[in-house]
């Protein structure tokens, strides 16, 4: 398959029509390119908050609030767009009012109609102590016609074990929304990243928000890149990277991933990382040797 993973720059907007505009223009842009999906950063839906106004854009509650229920509105114009083209879309997620509190969520579209959503499922310091956003519905497996796709969002991608139960049951690709302000920020998801498609021997897409706007609290500036990553082993990349952009360069990145190639590095590759994983278990008892001196 082809996959576009963006470099989505958050904007300021006038008004609904330019943002269906913004969307509409980059969905068709890689579907000319031949791209089978498209993936969008995590709260890129944010800069709708500017519909509300610059007061309430300002606000993190007041932001957020607004946003969540312009998302049914949202949700039907990915589903629509992925139909007439023929792709399926990863939207970029956003703070949905739940039971409870605020969710993380980001909705996969297909070209059959069909739509399923993730929540975030572990909170970075911001998002617990500032913006009030909580843990959502649990992790999730889409089988879809290109395959079993998983989706862990931005700081999920750093935790191994979240990954290790989506490949565990089936997932073959994993997407990986991120929003991050700084370039470490960016680094540290996009090692998580690479990290998961080494451990789980499957194929990782990173899509970064980018840009921002002062007037929109959240994502006021933002750094990253697309990227698509791979186990590198026999018939890969040697460096795991299949495609990535360019820090400051918007747009898309493509690049072509097998998930044939994948399973049979499972089943016959140079190292074993799926299938070898119990094997830690065993070798977890720890014992203490001092080589200090005079000990």
């Amino acid at each position: 398959m082809k996959i576009a993973a963006a470099a989505y720059p958050a904007q300021w907007l006038p008004d609904w029509a330019s943002y269906v505009a913004k969307l509409t223009s980059w969905c068709e842009e890689a579907a000319q390119n031949g791209a089978d999906l498209l993936v969008f950063p995590e709260y890129g839906a944010m800069e709708l908050a500017s519909l509300a106004g610059a007061a309430a854009a300002a606000d993190i509650a007041s932001a957020s609030a607004a946003v969540s229920d312009m998302m049914p509105q949202v949700w039907d114009l990915h589903a629509g767009l992925a139909r007439r083209l023929g792709v399926h879309i990863l939207a970029a997620s956003a703070p949905v009012a739940a039971q409870g509190g605020l969710v993380n969520r980001a909705g996969l579209f297909t070209p059959q109609g069909k739509a399923g959503f993730q929540d975030k499922q572990i909170m970075t310091r911001f998002e617990r102590d500032d913006w009030a956003v909580s843990g959502g519905a649990p992790l999730q497996v889409f089988d879809t016609e290109l395959g079993k796709i998983g989706i862990l969002i931005c700081y999920d991608s750093e935790f191994p074990l979240l990954a290790r139960a989506l490949v565990e049951a089936g997932v073959e690709l994993i997407l990986v929304p991120s929003c991050t302000e700084a370039l470490e920020g960016y680094w540290r998801v996009r090692i998580g990243a690479m990290a998961r498609a080494l451990e789980g021997q499957c194929a990782c897409v990173m899509a970064s928000l980018t840009g921002g706007d002062a007037r929109i609290a959240g994502i006021e500036s933002q750094t990253g890149m697309g990227g698509i990553f791979v186990p590198p082993d026999r018939g890969m990349p040697p460096t795991g990277v299949v495609a990535e952009g360019q820090i400051g360069s918007d747009g898309w990145t493509y690049g072509e991933v097998s998930l044939g190639a994948l399973a049979e590095l499972r089943r016959d590759g140079n190292v074993l990382g799926l299938k070898h994983w119990s094997e830690q278990a065993d070798r977890l008892n720890i014992t203490q040797v001092s080589l200090r001196a005079g000990r």
